[in-house]
């Protein structure tokens, strides 16, 4: 699972120092003939609409970036519940630096927020039952730890982080297997995948029909199956099929595919202890929150 740690404040950083650059923070034209130069101002951060707080992490980056000038209250923390004014953070400065930085910290604040609320609702949706929510590599390239760090704050679950951490053999892996085959080269592969240093976080095979499923339910070291794109009365089936036999508990069945909030409830039902869903990442709307400023505090 994703929390504040040292890996994500690193890519936080850079991604904030690329942003800046990008909107060319440096040389704000118009502040520079709007603004004077000695002007100070207050800007008070608040949510426009419901929604779950992630960011915590930003406003430690602005403490420890700009001490020397910014005054920085957060009252907002992680997964807390935001409500159409809900105050999330106040700062007070010098004006043109705030109004510099003011589009890069609403841009960085309403993914993280409109990520972890979205996550949210899939997690709610799911609530009573033994699911859990996971995301998946569907993230903005280069945001992909900040976008997992939203999903934590959202009370979501992590899926692999990379192609290097975990072991998840897709349908294109397979393509050339033959069925009376599978069991014995998936065998083959989780030996491989053991045999590496360090070992993979899991082994996770992906299928798209009851048979390969129960090939490889006989298939001892495999962690996680992934139904892709099953109907409900499959997954039952697959669930049923699983917990018949001796060893096979100990499989995780993830569902994935055309997963969206109309749907999940029902498949959350079906016994599948995971849901991979990536929408959360890849589709979150952007969370309303608006930066208001009083000038000379």
């Amino acid at each position: 699972m994703i929390k504040p740690d040292s890996s994500v404040e690193n890519n936080l950083r850079r991604l904030w120092e690329q942003a800046l650059i990008e909107d060319g923070a440096d040389r704000d034209v118009t502040s520079l003939i709007s603004v004077d130069e000695k002007a100070t101002g207050t800007a008070r951060l608040v949510a426009r609409q419901p929604g779950i707080f992630a960011g915590q992490i930003l406003f430690d980056l602005l403490a420890e970036l700009y001490s020397d000038w910014l005054m920085l209250d957060a009252p907002a923390r992680d997964s807390d519940t935001l409500q159409p004014g809900t105050l999330i953070a106040t700062l007070s400065g010098p004006q043109r630096f705030l109004l510099g930085i003011e589009r890069t910290l609403l841009n960085f604040l309403q993914r993280l927020c409109g990520v972890a609320t979205l996550t949210r609702r899939y997690v709610d949706a799911v609530a009573g039952t033994s699911a859990k929510i996971y995301d998946t590599r569907k993230t903005i390239p280069g945001w992909r730890l900040l976008d997992k760090y939203a999903v934590y704050c959202g009370s979501g679950a992590n899926h692999r982080f990379g192609l290097s951490d975990a072991v998840l053999i897709k349908d294109n892996h397979l393509a050339d297997i033959p069925l009376d085959q599978l069991a014995a080269r998936a065998a083959q592969m989780v030996a491989q995948a053991e045999a590496l240093d360090p070992c993979p976080s899991f082994i996770e095979f992906e299928v798209d029909r009851l048979d390969q499923f129960d090939a490889l339910l006989d298939v001892q070291g495999i962690d996680v199956i992934l139904l892709d794109n099953f109907s409900t009365d499959e997954m039952r089936e697959a669930f049923h099929r699983r917990n018949t036999r001796d060893f096979a508990n100990l499989i995780a069945l993830e569902a994935s595919g055309g997963i969206d909030l109309n749907t999940v409830r029902d498949i959350a039902e079906t016994g599948v202890d995971r849901i991979s869903v990536g929408a959360i990442t890849h589709s979150a709307p952007a969370l309303d929150i608006s930066m208001e400023y009083q000038s000379g505090r």
